[in-house]
This record gives C-alpha cells, sequence and structure tokens, in this order.
C-alpha cells in the first residue's frame, strides 16, 4: 500500500512569525517605523489605486533608493535572520515529520504567503518547505538590484497556488500542465490542511474546506479578536493559540487531522480493491 501525502500549508507573516516579515530587520534599516511604512504603503495604494501587494513592494523599492541601501537578493536573506517566530515553530515541522512516518504518511509543507520569498529563505525553517510560494523580485544583471516584481501575490491570488499543491504542478512557469484535466491528482484536496490568521487568508481556507480539507486559525494568546470574524462566518475548522510547541492544542489538532486523513484514505483504498475483487470473481 502505498504512503499517502498529506500537504500542510501556511501563511507566514502572523501564522508562523509573530508579526509581518517586514517589519523586522527590513524596515528597522530604513530607520523608521512600522506604521510610518505602512502607512506611506497606503498612501501609493489610495492615490494611485494600486494592489496593495504591489505598492508595498515599490515601497520596499523607494525606501531602500532614498537611505542609500542595496536591495539585493542577499539583503533580503539576510533581512530573515532575526524574524521572531511563534513558540515552537523551529522544532515543529521534525515533530510532524516525525509523527507521518510513525502512521506511514509522508508530510509536505508548503508556504503561500503575500510576503516575500527572499526574507523566508533567509529563515532557519525554509529547508523544511517543499515550496514557498511568495512575492519575490526581478534583480539588475550588473548591479543586483531589485528593479521590478518578479512574482506578486494578493489574498484573492492565493488559491491558484493550492491547485497547484494538489496537481504537483509546482513550476509557475507551467501554467499549461497546470490547465490539464488529470484524472488523479498528486494531493488530494482532502489531504490538505491549510493554517492561517486572518481574513486575508479565507479564499485559501474557503476552498480547501469545500473540497474536503481542513483550515485552522491561529491568533496570539490574549488576542481572540483577530480571528473572531473567522469563527462567525465559519470558515475554519478549528481555532487555536498560535503556539507550535510539543502538545500544544495545535499540535494535537493536526496530528489528530493527519491520522484520520491516513485512515480515511487506507479505508477507501480497501474498500476499492474488496469491490474490485467481488466484481473479478462475479465475472468468473
Amino acid at each position: 500500500m502505498a504512503k499517502p501525502t498529506i500537504a500542510l500549508i501556511y501563511d507566514f507573516d502572523k501564522t508562523l512569525s509573530t508579526t509581518d516579515m517586514q517589519e523586522f530587520d527590513f524596515i528597522k534599516n530604513l530607520g523608521i517605523t512600522p506604521d510610518e511604512f505602512w502607512g506611506d504603503t497606503s498612501d501609493l495604494t489610495e492615490l494611485h489605486e494600486m494592489d496593495r501587494i504591489l505598492a508595498y513592494m515599490y515601497m520596499m523599492v523607494i525606501k531602500c533608493k532614498e537611505k542609500n541601501i542595496k536591495l539585493t537578493r542577499e539583503y533580503l536573506n539576510e533581512c530573515g535572520k532575526n524574524i521572531t517566530l511563534y513558540r515552537g515553530v523551529n522544532t515543529w515541522f521534525d515533530r510532524i515529520n516525525a509523527f507521518g512516518q510513525s502512521i506511514n504518511v509522508n508530510v509536505e509543507h508548503y508556504i503561500v504567503s503575500s510576503g516575500i520569498t527572499e526574507i523566508i529563505e533567509g529563515t532557519d525553517i525554509h529547508k523544511y518547505f517543499k515550496k514557498i510560494y511568495g512575492c519575490n523580485f526581478l534583480y539588475d544583471d550588473k548591479t543586483k538590484e531589485a528593479i521590478w516584481p518578479a512574482m506578486s501575490i494578493n489574498y484573492t491570488q492565493k488559491t491558484q497556488f493550492i491547485f497547484r499543491i494538489s496537481k504537483g504542478i509546482l513550476d509557475v512557469r507551467d501554467d499549461n500542465s497546470l490547465n490539464k484535466h488529470m484524472s488523479s491528482r498528486r494531493i488530494d484536496y482532502k489531504n490538505m490542511i491549510y493554517i492561517g490568521d486572518g481574513l486575508t487568508d479565507i479564499p485559501c481556507m474557503k476552498l480547501i474546506r469545500e473540497k474536503g480539507g481542513k483550515a485552522i486559525a491561529l491568533y496570539p494568546s490574549g488576542c481572540k479578536d483577530r480571528v473572531s470574524q473567522l469563527v462567525t462566518d465559519n470558515r475554519i475548522n478549528y481555532v487555536c493559540v498560535a503556539d507550535y510547541s510539543q502538545s500544544s492544542t495545535l499540535e494535537k489538532i493536526v496530528k489528530l487531522m493527519i491520522e484520520n486523513m491516513a485512515l480515511f484514505g487506507s479505508l477507501k483504498e480497501r474498500e476499492e480493491k474488496q469491490l474490485a475483487q467481488f466484481i473479478k470473481q462475479s465475472e468468473s
């Protein structure tokens, strides 16, 4: 019996990290406050009727030029090194992978974020993800500095990456394969768990739940109001404190989900084999 594969799909900002990734070294190095950076981004968005994600990426380029900071891939990687992650995140992936192996399941981890891929790649946990889908820049061949968005992902665009993960078409350049009909998927939607923190995660949560998967909303300790709307609107299966440590509520919930998905998959496979065998015997 082949091992089933289960996908854990995470937002990043305020889901794995305690706040927006830009609010650590990137904004600090600019010598301004997060309120100033995001305020200028909002002003730009309003003035030009811009997509907010494109606006903040443009603001990153402009602010770095003003401060004579070279916005290179390497610089953004460095900005990821001091990001504060929620409790237990650094050991989470090894623990969940080991649990999966103990019940004969492959667990894969993915990021689908409106944050910056290059910053995420600078964190210690980047190695655990099979694929990181986030915004990223195009760089000048000579100066190596960012000159244009190569990829921008707003919250409504996130769902396309759920389709990619399900079909196993992970290369964003391959649209032809993505749009082809497939009789079977590499990862069934019902074997997906989406973990997010807010309203921008609703499209992904809704898609995965409608197709049989699970959605979990996280909130910082003492800040239940951040996810109250998700609960009221029935967007999620579970809600809990953003604590990834061993024996946390989140770990218990995710392990139960993985175990249930594994059992369901095993039962379905046995049913199909038994029915096929019955038909074969009836025809002989």
